[in-house]
């Protein structure tokens, strides 16, 4: 990703002429739809080693939650939601993630000069009643928060890490998805924190639901913005 948007993204703009916004925002779109080919690869490749012993949900769990003695179904634990929703904001959008960046700015100063990727830089007046972004949002939603990232770090990653890091698999997982997002440096910390939330009921209740629902979440706020583009409301 860091390659897609810091080299080949400049590289596209300036050739093709399109807006630096759009330039990167299709270099991400590519990011997961790579994420996509490798991840259905690697999942095919396992399922004719085990012949189709598992159901694709449950290879990948998506699926409803499951008690961890028992392995029935059950729905109590989406009370996690509730967690989830209150700290994710607070820690991602809040002098908390400054706070958690603190250590990286010391170790890289530098690091403060990364232009971070923003959706607000499409608020041109040129992309006023410029519908079409609405279906470039769609197809970064699909990739983005199902069978991109999610697919990839929740769907494929997070299932198999256990044999390797035991019962903290959640918290590698967290470290995994927070440093995948390199293309905003100073992020990095405070994705880690939130991402770690998302995994940890994921492993233990076995669903990828708990990160896929305010994963989705956040891709409606991105609509909200797009609309706002669009249609001239975002200053």
């Amino acid at each position: 990703m860091p390659l897609l948007a810091f080299w080949v993204a400049p590289k596209l703009s300036a050739a093709s002429g399109w807006h630096p916004g759009i330039a990167l925002w299709l270099c991400m779109i590519v990011g997961m739809v790579w994420q996509f080919v490798l991840a259905t690869a690697l999942l095919w490749r396992e399922s004719r080693r085990d012949k189709g012993r598992l159901t694709l949900g449950q290879r990948i769990w998506w699926q409803l939650p499951r008690d961890p003695g028992t392995g029935a179904m059950t729905l109590r634990p989406f009370i996690w939601l509730v967690p989830i929703f209150v700290l994710t904001p607070l820690i991602e959008v809040t002098g908390l993630a400054d706070l958690l960046a603190r250590p990286l700015l010391w170790i890289a100063p530098a690091l403060a000069q990364v232009p971070e990727p923003d959706i607000r830089g499409l608020a041109d007046p040129a992309f006023h009643g410029a519908w079409w972004l609405l279906g470039l949002w769609a197809i970064s939603f699909i990739f983005n928060y199902f069978l991109g990232e999610e697919l990839f770090f929740r769907g494929l990653l997070l299932p198999r890490m256990r044999g390797v890091f035991g019962r903290w698999d959640w918290l590698a997982n967290g470290v995994f998805f927070g440093t995948y997002h390199l293309i905003r440096p100073l992020t990095v910390p405070s994705i880690i924190v939130t991402a770690a939330l998302w995994a940890l009921p994921c492993a233990r209740y076995r669903s990828a639901l708990f990160a896929v629902i305010p994963h989705v979440v956040e891709g409606l706020f991105v609509l909200f913005l797009v609309l706002g583009v669009v249609t001239g409301a975002l200053p």
